[in-house]
């Protein structure tokens, strides 16, 4: 988990510039309509999609995007086509790498995420060759600072969380998806403030790099981050803190 939780929180940090730049707009978007079209307009009765408004309030976004996300994807607006699929791969050392694509032309997607893996040292797998190594959960990550542990742990498993752990500066609650929201709710309704809260695939066992494996890896990670049709990238590598810190700075 550690990896995993380093990258989260280095991945939340990079949101808030990116947001300042419009780069995170494009992806939430395309979530926002995916999520309309999968599942209706209503994000009351839509948890994909209320999870989806949620972070695109979280960056600023204006409402007038968030709402013509939804008419596009209820159809009531004229929109792209776009089409869900799940890319699975191998980073550098043999790190499992598990990719959720939205994309409107498959035939660019999928070359353009098999060449930024073999630039860093890996390569694009078969389907299903490493989905098996991740679990879907929820993850509320609370900040140690902002909560008292035994406090936290008692609201947290009172309102159904599976386990919470720690991890640095950061508790990490694991829900199952479907309890996500209501152990989010309890906690706000706690005075408990939360850093981040999302559906996730957690890795069920992580494999150590160093040295010029680490840092591909974190190229890697960052290309995928970066490309407008990876909507989350997800591996199971365990990096040392000091190497980790470096793509903060």
């Amino acid at each position: 988990m550690s990896g995993h939780s380093k990258w989260s929180g280095i991945k939340h940090k990079k949101a808030k510039v990116d947001a300042q730049r419009g780069r995170v707009f494009t992806k939430l978007i395309r979530e926002i309509t995916v999520a309309a079209r999968a599942g209706g307009g209503d994000p009351d009765g839509n948890p994909r999609l209320r999870l989806a408004i949620e972070k695109a309030k979280a960056v600023n976004m204006p409402q007038d995007n968030i709402q013509r996300g939804i008419l596009k994807g209820t159809g009531e607006l004229p929109g792209t086509s776009y089409e869900e699929y799940v890319y699975e791969g191998y980073g550098p050392g043999g790190v499992a790498v598990l990719l959720e694509i939205v994309t409107d032309n498959k035939n660019r997607t999928a070359p353009e995420i098999r060449k930024a893996f073999a630039k860093y040292g890996g390569n694009l797998g078969e389907s299903g060759c490493v989905a098996w190594m991740f679990e879907k959960k929820g993850l509320i990550q609370v900040e140690t600072a902002a909560a008292d542990e035994d406090r936290l742990l008692s609201v947290a498993l009172e309102a159904g969380a599976e386990d919470v752990r720690r991890s640095d500066d950061i508790f990490e609650i694991i829900t199952v998806p479907k309890d996500l929201e209501q152990v989010k709710e309890s906690l706000m309704k706690e005075k408990i403030a939360i850093t981040d809260g999302e559906v996730t695939m957690l890795p069920q066992s992580t494999v150590r790099l160093e040295g010029k494996q680490a840092q591909q890896m974190l190229q890697l990670m960052e290309t995928l981050e970066e490309h407008d049709d990876v909507q989350n990238a997800y591996a199971n590598f365990d990096i040392p803190e000091e190497i980790m810190a470096t793509v903060t700075g």
